[in-house]
């Protein structure tokens, strides 16, 4: 599995297509964002996006793609100031394309999903996104595959074809993940982050063996070994690139991997302790306790409980 996949794998990566909304004259929607990182699409109209990141409304025209980090409050409307707020739940579900086709309806209409971490992601990558991050129609020129999924998201959108449905969802989740290739390109050419750390050829197969084999009792040395590199060019190229140290970096693929287990498994602590390289249910609730504030036997029954809340997305 790729680095990005298996992120979003162990972050509980979840997805719900909210509607397609028709924006009517001077309304607005206001969208749930405090665990799921929003994205909207604008088939037709202009839009103006509102959230406390933006000095400013944000004006969105057909074509134009928005994705609003994870607990970024915002919110939708057809006038650049905010009138007739109206909560969109997650509860919500699509009708599908036969229900609202997209002929002869009002004049703003968009497309949005809600793609869940429920947990608040350990990983530096979803630390580091933007609050917002906007590609404009003119833009997608440059990245072919959007703007070739774009095309055909209007196409079936507009048809009342067998199938639509699925192929709707399946369009909205290469959209989503092509926009974060968008955003990790961007970052990795500004600042260290991870996203800079992986154009790095020897620091990402470093940061690869860590994300296959996290059980593995990695030294400095043995990593730096399997980078093609000397100890001290590793801890360099990773302060470098990431603003970290590849041992700091470990402790979060294993606590990120042990989140996943916990949440989705009913394996002891002895064994997800195992799994993600400690030698003991005791030394591994020591580091995750540190790590995110929680014992993991309490995250377990948190996570179980939190699984009977109307807007976790299953």
């Amino acid at each position: 599995m790729d680095l990005l996949s298996e992120l979003f794998q162990q972050a509980g990566l979840r997805r719900k297509l909210l509607n397609l909304r028709h924006i009517g004259s001077h309304s607005a929607l206001q969208f749930p964002c405090d665990r799921s990182v929003g994205l909207h699409v604008v088939m037709q109209g202009t839009v103006y996006l509102h959230a406390p990141a933006l000095d400013q409304p944000l004006q969105l025209e057909a074509g134009d793609m928005a994705v609003m980090a994870r607990g970024c409050l915002h919110s939708l409307s057809s006038d650049a100031q905010l009138q007739n707020v109206q909560p969109v739940a997650l509860a919500d579900h699509w009708p599908g394309p036969s229900a609202r086709p997209l002929k002869g309806v009002a004049p703003n209409t968009v497309i949005s999903g809600a793609y869940q971490f429920w947990h608040t992601p350990l990983h530096p990558f979803f630390k580091e996104m933007p609050d917002w991050f906007v590609l404009r129609a003119s833009e997608s020129a440059n990245a072919p595959a959007l703007q070739h999924s774009l095309g055909l998201l209007q196409q079936e959108l507009t048809q009342q074809a067998l199938g639509s449905e699925s192929i709707v969802y399946g369009l909205l989740d290469v959209m989503f993940v092509l926009l974060m290739r968008e955003i990790m390109q961007r970052q990795g050419q500004e600042q260290p982050c991870w996203s800079q750390s992986i154009q790095d050829p020897q620091v990402q197969k470093a940061v690869q063996a860590l994300h296959q084999d996290c059980a593995r009792q990695w030294t400095l040395e043995a990593l730096a070994s399997h980078a093609g590199l000397s100890r001290t060019s590793l801890a360099e190229r990773f302060r470098k690139t990431m603003g970290n140290t590849p041992l700091n970096y470990l402790r979060t693929v294993r606590m990120q991997k042990a989140m996943d287990a916990l949440s989705n498994s009913e394996r002891s602590l002895e064994q997800i302790a195992q799994e993600v390289g400690y030698q003991d249910a005791f030394s591994f609730s020591k580091v995750f306790k540190r790590t995110l504030g929680v014992a993991p036997r309490d995250f377990r029954r948190q996570d179980a409980q939190d699984r009977t809340l109307a807007w976790r997305i299953a």
